[in-house]
């Protein structure tokens, strides 16, 4: 049997873990960043040594943030424990310290008017991030069944940190996401006729449900408008759409409103929670909706609310 090459061997260690397809990416790109700065042919002359030189580098030389630099040192400590299997404990390395930020919000007014510049199923994407704090990937994620129209709820499955929960469904979009299943339905109809119908599936997944997975009730709502191949299992299905998709039309939109701060898919998200504190929203249940594992990261969204919420009152205005 012929032996895995380095960048095969990781991937093999990732997929062991069952990560997600994104975090494969990220690492196998640190990964073999980390392999041609280094120019060491054998993968077991590697040191923590080359770990510390190449953070310095990425660092000083690249000048990149806080956060990559963290992703890039997550991925090789990874790699050096599970595949080189050599101890990383002791880095001789500065840890870089993210700055605490406070999450840039819109009110509801901004918000609906950027939402009511949309079309389609951006606008019902929009709808759900705003009105159900949902993050992008779970709003695009989301299949027919995760979706119960008698309760008001949506369902996220394994959302980051791999966590399922339960997300209030805004009633205002429910019309709008009942057409949608609808136009999904069709899409699928002639899926099905061509021999086809399947939809992407975690690997996982695909071994246990693999007869039923064409099933209109495993159907992406916003599915790609293209059928695909699956990057692991290698059979041909429809993805949903594609992140980039919505951030274009989020950004002709938020043009049009002409609103002066910097609107992304998580603003929508930063803006669900913020509304909800201010307007009496029990922090606990706030952090259930999100589905932070820290109170502390909901906490952040104490301060977006505003301190006018705390009855304080400026000199200037007494």
């Amino acid at each position: 049997m012929k032996k895995p090459t380095f960048i095969e061997a990781i991937r093999e260690q990732i997929r062991v873990r069952h990560y997600s397809l994104q975090t494969e990416k990220s690492y196998l790109y640190w990964a073999r960043y980390f392999i041609r700065y280094t120019q060491i042919k054998n993968a077991r002359e590697l040191a923590p040594s080359h770990i510390e030189s190449f953070l310095y580098y990425l660092s000083n030389q690249r000048g990149v943030s806080a956060s990559t630099q963290k992703q890039a040192l997550c991925a090789l400590v990874f790699v050096f424990k599970h595949v080189l299997e050599v101890n990383t404990d002791n880095l001789n390395f500065p840890y870089a310290k993210a700055p605490g930020r406070i999450p840039q919000v819109l009110d509801a007014q901004q918000a609906k008017l950027i939402i009511n510049l949309m079309n389609g199923q951006y606008k019902m994407i929009a709808s759900i991030l705003y009105g159900s704090g949902l993050r992008l990937n779970e709003a695009l994620s989301l299949r027919v069944k995760d979706i119960d129209f008698t309760h008001r709820t949506i369902f996220v499955f394994r959302g980051k940190g791999q966590k399922d929960r339960v997300c209030l469904l805004p009633d205002c979009t429910v019309d709008s996401l009942e057409e949608q299943i609808e136009k999904v339905k069709g899409i699928h109809h002639k899926d099905i006729k061509a021999g086809l119908g399947f939809t992407s599936l975690p690997p996982s997944l695909f071994r246990k449900y693999r007869q039923s997975i064409n099933q209109f009730h495993w159907q992406y709502i916003f599915p790609a408008s293209r059928l695909c191949v699956h990057p692991i299992d290698g059979y041909i299905c429809r993805h949903h759409i594609h992140p980039s998709a919505f951030g274009r039309a989020l950004r002709i939109a938020t043009t049009q409103a002409q609103v002066a701060k910097r609107v992304t898919a998580h603003t929508f998200r930063h803006s669900f929670a913020t509304q909800l504190l201010q307007h009496g929203a029990d922090i606990r249940t706030v952090q259930e909706q999100l589905g932070h594992k820290d109170l502390k990261t909901t906490q952040l969204y104490t301060h977006a609310a505003g301190i006018n919420q705390t009855g304080i009152v400026s000199p200037m205005d007494r």
